[in-house]
């Protein structure tokens, strides 16, 4: 989907993406009680995370990357919750959603500065020109891998906490 980066930021981080896995939390009693629905939440969430990663890691447009990534995010949230942990998916999804806002405007000022270029290929030596953007992306994208101490780390944490804990085979496969 191709829009305004405001509009991306506003899509990816707090409405239309996570509305289903927001949904899902809600109907958590309902889940709780189907069965084998509950782990092959798990494992589809495990699966989704894996590839969307990799799947990001080969583009080169900066919206398209930071997509990949929600969809990866996603996967974790919905892996956590087939793991029956639907406060611990709702934390992450907050976290993601304050660190992923910051990453799209900041990419949309970026792209707005840069006449437009998406290309993350050509967007060399921006550290020099723009040092608060550079230090605003940075931030979001430590907390977004999970380096301690930013909220990124506490919820990715706490997420892997619960599937080593949990002992059975999905949350082993998942871990």
């Amino acid at each position: 989907m191709e829009g305004p980066t405001p509009v991306s930021a506003l899509i990816h981080a707090a409405t239309m993406v996570t509305a289903g896995l927001f949904l899902l939390i809600r109907c958590s009693p309902l889940l709780q009680y189907a069965g084998i629905v509950l782990p092959i939440m798990a494992v589809l969430g495990a699966i989704t995370a894996l590839f969307s990663a990799t799947v990001g890691m080969t583009q080169n447009d900066i919206k398209r990357v930071i997509a990949y990534s929600t969809c990866s995010q996603l996967g974790y949230m919905l892996m956590i919750a087939g793991l029956a942990q639907f406060n611990v998916s709702l934390f992450h999804l907050y976290n993601h959603g304050f660190f992923k806002a910051l990453l799209l405007l900041s990419a949309g000022s970026i792209i707005h500065i840069v006449s437009g270029e998406q290309d993350m290929r050509k967007l060399g030596g921006l550290a020099q020109r723009l040092p608060f953007l550079y230090t605003v992306m940075m931030i979001a994208s430590l907390a977004l891998m999970g380096i301690p101490f930013l909220t990124g780390f506490y919820s990715k944490d706490v997420i892997l906490e619960a599937a080593f804990t949990r002992g059975d085979w999905s949350s082993l496969f998942v871990y």
